[in-house]
């Protein structure tokens, strides 16, 4: 059986964690892909000495482990070391991913993927819902996160594809301007769309 599987994806502090959460709450399963990519290249895996190899200790925090804040500044300040990582690191998520979704619970389950648009992944799933707001709101919401300059903040808005371009690849969209009650009563909205559609799909298959 082909399980209905949600893409969610949206621009950086666009608020993705927050729509997970939410999801998450109502019982839904959540394959987050920053967690696996953490996993990956963990500690004793197969992918963390090529990591260090490639771009020096210095990336290593002092219990061993990537210093993410520093691999993050490397990768979006120059592309095609982003690139480099993304090649090695994307086939293991990848894998990954699909092995969790499988075991999963439940009528459906979303895969939040930060680079889904990036990646041409909008095909593995049965949905594609990108969480959105407004680019100054995303400036700001870095900023604060990140405890970073303005430029460098606009630098990893621009490391990631338009705006415009991520919208045109969503079957859903959350906006996520406002407060939290308008954000919950989004994703109970599309909870419920989810779940007919789920239910529509797995009647279809048994039939």
């Amino acid at each position: 059986m082909n399980r209905f599987r949600v893409g969610l994806t949206g621009g950086i502090a666009c608020g993705k964690t927050t729509v997970a959460n939410l999801f998450a709450a109502l019982g839904v399963p959540i394959i987050d892909t920053d967690l696996l990519a953490r996993e990956v290249a963990a500690p004793g895996s197969a992918l963390l000495p090529r990591i260090v190899e490639h771009f020096g200790p210095e990336i290593l925090g002092d219990d061993g482990s990537l210093d993410r804040r520093i691999l993050r500044e490397r990768v979006f300040a120059d592309p095609a070391e982003r690139r480099w990582l993304e090649e090695l690191t994307h086939p293991a998520i990848r894998a990954l991913t699909d092995e969790r979704s499988a075991a999963a619970r439940g009528p459906y389950s979303i895969v939040a993927i930060p680079l889904l648009v990036e990646t041409q992944g909008a095909a593995r799933f049965s949905r594609v819902l990108v969480v959105d707001c407004e680019p100054e709101l995303q400036i700001a919401r870095v900023q604060a996160r990140d405890g970073i300059t303005r430029d460098a903040a606009l630098r990893m808005l621009a490391a990631q594809v338009p705006r415009e371009t991520r919208l045109a690849a969503a079957h859903d969209i959350i906006r996520n301007d406002g407060d939290l009650a308008a954000l919950r009563e989004q994703v109970e909205k599309l909870h419920r769309a989810y779940l007919a559609a789920a239910a529509a799909q797995a009647e279809k298959e048994t039939t």
